[in-house]
């Protein structure tokens, strides 16, 4: 953890508004207000105190956090001891900022946690992506996974994907977000933008109605239970492209977390609808660039019928010779992507070896 000191020692502790500015102005992609902590920043994936500002007392945060609430939220905060929302604010010279946030109670304390949604989505190339992810963009359906920790890009690589369908295609996008992250401008598509709780009242009964929308894509932010993933898959299946999330480190592991889902006797089925419907999975991981910041490491996964093949048959245990042994077709194993980077002077060796999922299988790429 960091401490910056760039304040004057005179500074008295800051509203919500000009402590969201701080975190704009030094790049964060985080902020967070914890009692018996000063605020915190996190930028370029390490912990930074801002050591000149007081802790907050115990009634700021709260008095900052409900400021950014109607009396509904408000309500729904203090009764569930913890609420998800996005807020707005402008810059002084215009600009608008979108910021995520989880609200929550620890030790009978308000908390919150803070995340930075860039103004503009960056493109694809933008964020150092591999190439092949442009594949997705073309797709008129299927099922696409993005998968990876908490804060590793996964909402943001899904965005440049679908603002570039947005600029290139005329489809109808309908978005079930809690809640709405990056709002897309006007290109040749039709986009619906719906967050849980303003829009609907939750992601089971969008999810339910989505399909009397007309949708070409549908984006859903985040799979959380089987009833989710069970209408997921159902509209994948009835030929849309859809898009969503989820916490798995490999794309074999993903398929897994899938299944486990399910009760025995419904994974036979399961593994049949995936495999008829599976069009990729990208794992993703932020990792520190020589040249400073964080770029992802990705491994790639793509529908071939020797993927759906094994899924149809359980044997997720290949998945990974599968995509070692499948280059040619933009496939990439997340080990195989360090390799490049490092070959390419973009992340360290050292760097490399701690975040490689599979060490053996690092070690041997490299000649170890």
């Amino acid at each position: 953890m960091r401490k910056f000191s760039g304040w004057p020692k005179s500074k008295k502790f800051m509203d919500i508004n000009e402590l969201l500015t701080v975190a704009i102005t030094r790049n964060a992609s985080d902020l967070h207000l914890v009692d018996g902590f000063v605020p915190t920043l996190r930028i370029n994936g390490n912990l930074h105190f801002l050591v000149t500002f007081p802790q907050p007392q115990l009634t700021e945060t709260e008095q900052m956090v409900f400021s950014l609430l109607n009396p509904a939220q408000k309500e729904k905060l203090v009764t569930n001891k913890e609420l998800d929302f996005s807020t707005v604010y402008k810059t002084q010279n215009g600009e608008v900022i979108r910021f995520r946030v989880n609200a929550y109670y620890q030790k009978n304390t308000l908390a919150a946690s803070f995340r930075l949604i860039p103004a503009k989505i960056p493109t694809i190339d933008e964020l150092h992506l591999p190439s092949v992810l442009h594949q997705f963009v073309k797709l008129k359906q299927g099922f696409v996974l993005l998968t990876g920790a908490s804060g590793q890009g996964k909402s943001t690589t899904l965005a440049s994907i679908i603002s570039e369908i947005n600029k290139t295609r005329m489809l109808n996008i309908v978005t079930i977000e809690d809640p709405i992250e990056y709002v897309y401008e006007k290109g040749k598509s039709l986009i619906s933008q719906r967050e849980v709780e303003h829009d609907t009242l939750s992601f089971a009964r969008a999810l339910k109605s989505v399909l009397r929308e007309d949708p070409d894509v549908v984006f859903v932010g985040e799979m959380r239970d089987m009833e989710s993933v069970a209408t997921a898959l159902t509209i994948a299946e009835t030929g849309h492209l859809v898009f969503s999330t989820l916490h798995t480190n490999t794309a074999a592991q993903t398929i897994d977390r899938i299944l486990d889902l399910f009760a025995s006797t419904a994974r036979d089925y399961i593994k049949t609808q995936l495999s008829g419907v599976i069009s990729g999975i990208v794992t993703q991981r932020l990792v520190p660039a020589i040249a400073g910041g964080r770029i992802p490491v990705c491994e790639v996964l793509f529908g071939t019928s020797s993927v759906k093949n094994t899924i149809r048959e359980g044997k997720t245990f290949l998945i990974d010779n599968i995509i070692q042994t499948s280059q040619d077709v933009g496939m990439l194993l997340f080990e195989e992507h360090l390799r490049q980077l490092t070959e390419q002077n973009v992340i360290s060796t050292e760097v490399a070896a701690e975040n490689a999922l599979r060490p053996d299988v690092y070690a041997e790429l490299m000649g170890g």
